[in-house]
């Protein structure tokens, strides 16, 4: 057999990187070729991507490949985060940036849409969590704000098939990506334009609906000029949780929660068909699509991202920060004190974390946090406590009880968590692959080359290939005192 060479572009909401896969005789490798941050810009009030310095990374990415002799690349796939996109006009031009996901400017649009349309109709119809920054509450919120650029605006484009418009100039719209926008009709299977309508937005501005696992063309000319490399450009899983569920390295079969754990944490499990049901709706659970056109059923937690902002903040206080000592400062403090709600809206933005957990306990009738081990610990339990929260609520909704959750992504690289995650839940936790996004995403594009005959062959590579570490629960009494306290907290 051949070996396949794949080059997988994973943008976080974070970091991005560029990852060469090598498939040869049943073994698959990962070797990181480029590493980039990622940042959303302030500019007068708003939260913007820098999409054009993404595209440029992704070019340094291709060039870095080239230099260390892989210029002979069978594919190349790209995955971001989700909801985002950018605006085109008649021309296939940019409008503008792309707004963050978590800027201010769908702020209140909740409200205002479920006056026009009930929000419960929104969720029958699309199956998605409903949360302020959804794609349909942006464009909504973009045409009442902004209709100017709405009026000009011909296409919009999800952030990673504009990387893939930018690579090959085809424009396309990734089911798994269309699948997180509010705007994805389930029974339909295409884009709800009735409901577009009803929101006073044009159904043609939004591409045709593409299947993950399709190759759309090769890299423009100029590109393979500039970087060095031609190749065929494949739409994979563009959302990055489509790809990192594709990676859990569970067996045929098997029923257990599934947990893609990062600045954002994607807690759910894997279907074969969409659930829409009362109990859904109640518990805010999406039905986003996967490969095979599976359906990824889980509920959107804000994830290490609460942590990540604290460790920045003191950062710039005090200088860089080592993991392994602020792990110490966690375990020195004292335990299940204090809680806060990942997903409040405190959280949402960038700054002050530190005084906003603070602020959060002391409102809920709680200690606030004071040393930064305490800050940090009650961010990581509260954490572990909201996947427990997550798990009551998937079953209920499926109405049985999923023994083991598997997590991948590189939230596992915290222990910690891991182990707190364990231990609130009172389940078997099985942690790996880390670079599981990566990962799902080069084995779309071996399945689309024809190297694996069904995704339960590649997840069997997958577990054979990649490290997995299993946790088991401790101290249920204290974790059950502490969750009966937390539930308390939440809205």
């Amino acid at each position: 057999m051949a070996k396949r060479k794949i080059l997988t572009f994973d943008y976080g909401a974070t970091s991005g990187r560029a990852i060469l896969g090598e498939y040869e005789n049943g073994k698959l490798t990962c070797t990181e070729i480029h590493r980039f941050d990622n940042s959303p810009v302030e500019i007068t009030g708003h939260l913007y991507w820098d999409i054009l310095r993404l595209f440029h990374e992704l070019k340094q990415g291709l060039i870095k490949a080239a230099i260390a002799g892989h210029k002979d690349l069978d594919a190349i796939g790209i995955d971001t985060w989700g909801v985002d996109f950018a605006l085109l006009d008649e021309n296939g031009m940019l409008l503008a940036n792309p707004f963050s996901y978590r800027d201010v400017i769908t702020d209140g649009e909740l409200e205002r849409i479920d006056k026009i349309v009930p929000l419960k109709e929104i969720y029958r119809r699309t199956g998605i969590q409903l949360i302020k920054f959804n794609s349909l509450f942006q464009l909504t919120a973009i045409k009442d704000k902004y209709p100017d650029l709405m009026a000009r605006t011909k296409k919009v484009v999800f952030i990673p098939d504009l990387l893939n418009y930018f690579l090959t100039g085809v424009l396309s719209s990734e089911f798994s990506i269309v699948s997180t926008s509010s705007i994805y009709n389930l029974e339909k299977k295409d884009w709800d334009t009735e409901l577009l309508k009803k929101l006073g937005l044009d159904p043609s501005i939004l591409p045709p609906i593409t299947p993950p696992g399709k190759m759309l063309g090769r890299m423009l000319p100029n590109l393979v000029e500039e970087t060095g490399i031609d190749a065929a450009v494949c739409s994979i899983c563009g959302h990055d949780t489509g790809s990192a569920y594709l990676a859990v390295p569970m067996e045929k079969g098997e029923e257990c929660a599934c947990l893609s754990c990062g600045t954002w944490s994607l807690f759910g499990t894997e279907l074969l068909h969409p659930v829409v049901s009362e109990e859904g709706f109640r518990f805010n659970y999406s039905n986003e699509g996967g490969y095979d056109f599976t359906t990824r059923y889980l509920k959107n937690i804000m994830g290490l991202w609460i942590y990540t902002e604290v460790k920045r903040e003191y950062e710039r206080r005090e200088g860089k920060l080592e993991f392994d000592a602020l792990d110490k400062e966690i375990q020195a403090a004292k335990p299940l004190q204090s809680f806060i709600d990942p997903d409040a809206d405190d959280f949402m933005q960038p700054g002050r974390m530190v005084e906003k957990i603070r602020e959060f306990c002391v409102r809920t009738g709680q200690k606030a946090p004071e040393t930064r081990g305490e800050v940090l610990r009650c961010a990581l339990e509260s954490l572990a406590l909201k996947y427990r929260f997550a798990m009551e609520g998937l079953e209920a909704i499926l109405g049985k009880k999923l023994d083991t959750l598997r997590v991948v992504g590189g939230g596992i690289m915290n222990k910690t968590l891991m182990r707190y995650t364990a231990n609130a839940m009172d389940r078997k936790v099985v942690a790996g692959p880390v670079e599981a996004t990566a990962i799902g995403n080069m084995t779309a594009q071996l399945l689309t080359l024809g190297e694996f005959k069904d995704r339960w062959e590649a997840r069997k590579v997958i577990g054979e290939a990649f490290e997995q570490t299993v946790y088991l629960p401790e101290d249920r009494a204290a974790w059950d005192e502490a969750y009966a306290r937390f539930t308390k907290i939440l809205k």
